[in-house]
């Protein structure tokens, strides 16, 4: 079986984001970066069942510069055998997801894992863009996954309650928690990742049709009151007269 796992190289949620050339782009000057979360269940979930199947194999994939390279010798550090890096900014959903899609059609593989959004544009549409291009099933968000065979039994929740399905390979999971538990790279795993196999891949021309205009910070947050918790009265006046609330 080979697995393809697709990461993100995307902020530390307790990063500082700021803009430049004119809010155009994201300034990365001392941010630090991650795996996408998202992309480490999906991760921690395929070495798991590379580890319960024979001959099974694992190989992550990012979209992404030179400077993303770190990112992927941590997920490969975690138990995956290779990686492949496709040479291209990621500048919007369609463009990453046909670059996934051509590299698996020339490769082959079983079963395509990823998060089920990132955690910078949390568009949360790459996983049914991969799919509808390759032609295969999409589900998200899979947060159950099980190999039996050529059959995937998976559940996900849907309003109201969960969803059990039951998916013939290959096909595409968009992945989140509890589908496993985040793994954390021993030293020999470390030690490992250095030699492993990091192929660079040349992108194919894409036309998504998508400008970047600018970026937007969210508004600053407004001033607290703090109001003694005996008066009452002002409490009133205030959410009438100032929040227009009531």
């Amino acid at each position: 079986m080979k697995i393809l796992v697709c990461i993100t190289h995307v902020p530390d949620t307790t990063s500082k984001i700021n803009f430049t050339d004119n809010n155009t782009r994201f300034n990365t000057a001392g941010v630090q970066f991650i795996i996408g979360p998202y992309d480490d269940y999906s991760l921690a979930r395929a070495i798991e069942i590379k580890e319960a199947t024979p001959g099974a194999t694992v190989t992550v994939l990012n979209v992404g510069p030179a400077d993303t390279e770190p990112t992927i010798r941590k997920a490969l550090s975690v138990g995956a055998d290779d990686a492949v890096r496709i040479n291209a900014e990621p500048t919007d959903s369609f463009f990453v997801a046909k670059q996934i899609a051509e590299h698996a059609k020339s490769i082959g593989y079983d079963l395509i894992l990823m998060g089920r959004e990132s955690i910078d544009y949390n568009s949360g549409v790459v996983h049914g863009i991969v799919g509808e291009l390759l032609g295969w099933p999409s589900v998200s968000p899979v947060m159950k996954l099980d190999i039996e065979g050529t059959k995937a039994k998976l559940a996900r929740e849907i309003e109201g309650g969960k969803e059990f399905l039951e998916v013939n390979l290959p096909f595409v999971a968009g992945c989140q928690e509890p589908i496993a538990e985040w793994k954390i790279p021993n030293m020999r795993g470390i030690m490992s990742a250095r030699t492993k196999p990091l192929k660079v891949v040349e992108p194919v021309s894409v036309d998504s049709g998508v400008k970047l205009q600018q970026f937007e910070l969210p508004p600053p947050k407004g001033a607290v009151k703090m109001i003694a918790a005996d008066n009452v009265a002002e409490l009133v006046t205030l959410l009438k007269n100032e929040a227009k609330v009531l």
